[in-house]
């Protein structure tokens, strides 16, 4: 398992902590020599000890970290079975949503740095999370068909994103020669690894609090399903595998299920007339 480790810094801060807290545990159950029956039995026994430690949310993330680290495992082929699929996520209570509004919007762009304010940018207007948006290669980038292809997601599937001309012009101003792959990358080519540091002075500078680079995925989002955009479209852009994930932005948009009933009465007017 210590080759997860190899690359850590590439992976997501969240993603980063969850493998760390796991990497005892995982060492501990000499994985290759248990049983897949016990595994499960020390998954579950794990999982309600961190109960009482930390968030569901929290517990959620490290459970589906190790998962995956089975289905890296059988890929490599330590293990045959995967047995974080018998282990269920605990729910979630989102009671917050965060997001910006139209002037917090400008305020942040306005106080990120040179190199920062591409990166927000596109942002705000895909959904990208920010792992997605740093492992940007100019390959994965066609211009003639506006499209950027997402390679390597969180879910690992393929995803396509259209871009609107914001993002059209804003990759294009940054596009050079480029001497190395990477789209958003420091003046020797080498791809940012994380961009926090910029990201919270930016935040200080403009005077918003309660706020993580995470929470431009939730403006993105929050901004379509007010303007009328349907939830599973809503869904299909941030690449969301679960529809309940999609669903918390379903307050934002009151009015979704009066025009659903006025559809129906359209037609059931023609159905009695």
């Amino acid at each position: 398992m210590n080759k997860l480790l190899i690359n850590v810094k590439q992976l997501s801060e969240s993603t980063g902590l969850s493998v760390f807290t796991l990497y005892s545990w995982i060492n501990q159950k000499r994985i290759p020599y248990v049983k897949v029956g016990r595994l499960v039995r020390c998954m579950k026994k794990y999982k309600r000890g961190r109960q009482g430690q930390v968030s569901n949310a929290t517990v959620n993330r490290e459970v589906a970290c190790l998962k995956h680290v089975f289905t890296k495992a059988i890929k490599w082929g330590i293990v045959q079975k995967n047995p974080g699929k018998k282990v269920k996520l605990l729910q979630e209570r989102n009671t917050r949503l965060r997001y910006l509004d139209e002037k917090e919007i400008r305020r942040l762009h306005d106080a990120c740095a040179e190199h920062l304010k591409p990166i927000v940018t596109v942002a705000l207007n895909t959904g990208m999370r920010k792992e997605e948006i740093l492992s940007l290669k100019w390959e994965d980038l066609d211009f003639r068909s506006r499209i950027i292809y997402i390679l390597n997601t969180k879910n690992s599937e393929r995803r396509e994103i259209a871009m609107n001309d914001i993002v059209y012009r804003t990759l294009l101003s940054i596009r050079k020669t480029p001497d190395g792959p990477w789209v958003f990358c420091k003046k020797n080519g080498e791809r940012y690894g994380n961009v926090r540091k910029a990201f919270e002075g930016a935040r200080k500078r403009a005077g918003i609090v309660d706020f993580r680079f995470h929470y431009l995925r939730h403006t993105f989002a929050s901004y379509l399903v007010m303007a009328g955009v349907d939830l599973k479209t809503v869904q299909e852009l941030l690449g969301h595998k679960s529809f309940d994930m999609t669903l918390r932005y379903t307050h934002l948009s009151p009015d979704h299920k009066k025009r659903a009933l006025d559809i129906l009465c359209k037609r059931m007017v023609k159905v009695w007339s």
